[in-house]
């Protein structure tokens, strides 16, 4: 959790310094970073519009390392991400650095960290799936004598605003490092560990200060990296006040569902689905927040309710801890948002609350189960940062429009022409068929499209 920024250091705890053309950058204004209990853990330098002006010149003025040098520095800052001591964090501090400000379970964090470098380090090899099979990526390739597509930049500098939901969302934007672009990125004040131990991670492995930098920042300095940059990508409210502008790719809610048609015993998926409820503590925009079920939706929220349930309230450094943790106060305002829009459902589990709180200032968020009337309720679409999941039936009729909007379907079902349907509507992201998680994932496979699709474009080329 961020706080105003402070203009007095504290000298009993670490500082995450901007890193700009010339190196770090250690400013007096900085903003304090505090544990879900409340207490000081680090202080960020915020930079100022100057600087960030003055990096954003650099980086639009560095040329981009050659292609091979770009895949091996990605291959080795996945390396270093996941072992190195970097900014003076060694990987265990730099996770638990990142529980006690996130409030996500260790375990969630340390299989985030392998996950993280794994997707840095293939980086390279990811962004090659996005190119369409017609076109060359050097206007030097023979093919191109007799005329032939060329996959190229649509511009060279992007600015990154990636939220602090889950270090995870730092996976997918060093496919731009990849692709030949200088990246400026802006990390959350609520968990601004991730980023800095990753830009940390690609400077060491080969790109130099004008290929990435980190830009903590206010908002009029954030805004000065957005004008500084060709394009934009993130998800923080940034970027959403930029969303309909083209250059501007905006991170979106997940709203992550699971459909189980007639003929399909949901007992035999019933671990399936708390998995995608409740894996990553249950705040990942691939989590599943809705599960619709052709027939009566009552046993099946009675199960997923007795499981969830049975999960234990555990401070988020505890090795078995499985549920998010946040301040007591911001928990206490969930739980009556989250009260407040389940009016009118049938609880089966957190009807008459959820928050458990720790006795240091933190408190857990206890899973929710909300069984709905109809396919067209409202919470349908509701996404909380906890495992809470509205369950509602479905029929034939309903068709797919409840099943819009969503990152990830996963679909129990063997009707083909429904499945035909799912797979063309624009508005599903990533359609799993059968009994797989909606969390489930692998390199070099598009999250919400190939970056590469926004970042790139093809034109003609012939030469002599």
């Amino acid at each position: 959790m961020g706080t105003a920024p402070q203009e007095d250091s504290n000298p009993q705890v670490p500082v995450l310094d901007a890193l700009g053309p010339s190196g770090a950058y250690r400013t007096h204004n900085r903003q304090q970073i505090l544990d879900v209990t409340g207490a000081p853990l680090a202080e960020m330098s915020l930079a100022p519009a100057l600087f960030v002006n003055r990096t954003m010149k650099a980086l639009r003025g560095a040329a981009p390392l050659p292609a091979p040098e770009r895949a091996a520095a990605l291959a080795r800052a996945g390396e270093l991400f996941r072992t190195a001591t970097l900014g003076g964090f060694s990987p265990q501090e730099y996770e638990q650095a990142v529980t006690r400000v996130s409030g996500l379970p260790v375990n969630v964090v340390r299989t985030a960290t392998r996950t993280c470098a794994e997707r840095v380090g293939q980086s390279y090899r990811s962004v090659l799936f996005a190119r369409p099979d017609g076109a060359v990526s050097d206007w030097r390739d023979p093919l191109a004598r007799t005329g032939q597509a060329l996959w190229t930049r649509r511009g060279e500098v992007l600015a990154v605003h990636v939220p602090g939901n889950h270090p995870g969302t730092h996976g997918f934007w060093p496919e731009a490092l990849a692709l030949g672009y200088r990246v400026a990125v802006r990390p959350s004040a609520r968990e601004p560990f991730t980023a800095h131990r990753l830009v940390l991670a690609l400077r060491e492995a080969g790109f130099g200060d004008g290929q990435v930098a980190l830009l903590p920042s206010g908002h009029e300095a954030a805004d000065a990296i957005l004008r500084g940059a060709d394009l934009a990508y993130g998800g923080d409210e940034i970027i959403r006040q930029y969303a309909d502008d083209p250059g501007v790719l905006s991170l979106r809610p997940g709203r992550s569902k699971i459909l189980l048609t007639a003929g399909t015993d949901w007992r035999e998926h019933l671990d399936m689905i708390v998995d995608s409820v409740v894996r990553h503590g249950g705040t990942g925009c691939v989590n599943a927040t809705a599960v619709l079920l052709e027939g009566d939706p009552a046993p099946l929220a009675g199960a997923v309710a007795e499981r969830l349930a049975a999960l234990p309230s555990l401070p988020p450094s505890d090795e078995k801890a499985c549920l998010p943790v946040q301040s007591a106060k911001s928990a206490r305002a969930l739980e009556t948002y989250v009260l407040e829009r389940a009016r009118g459902t049938r609880a089966w589990l957190g009807g008459t609350g959820f928050v458990d709180e720790l006795g240091d200032g933190s408190a857990v968020l206890r899973a929710a189960v909300h069984q709905l009337d109809a396919a067209d309720a409202p919470q349908l679409g509701a996404e909380m940062p906890f495992p809470c999941v509205w369950i509602a039936p479905w029929t034939r009729a309903d068709g797919i429009a409840p099943l819009r909007d969503t990152l990830v379907l996963t679909a129990v079902t063997e009707d083909e022409a429904l499945i035909d349907a799912l797979v063309a509507e624009p508005t599903i992201s990533n359609l799993h068929i059968g009994s797989h998680a909606t969390h489930w994932h692998r390199p070099g496979l598009p999250h919400d499209g190939h970056l590469g699709e926004f970042l790139m474009r093809s034109k003609t080329l012939v030469r002599v």
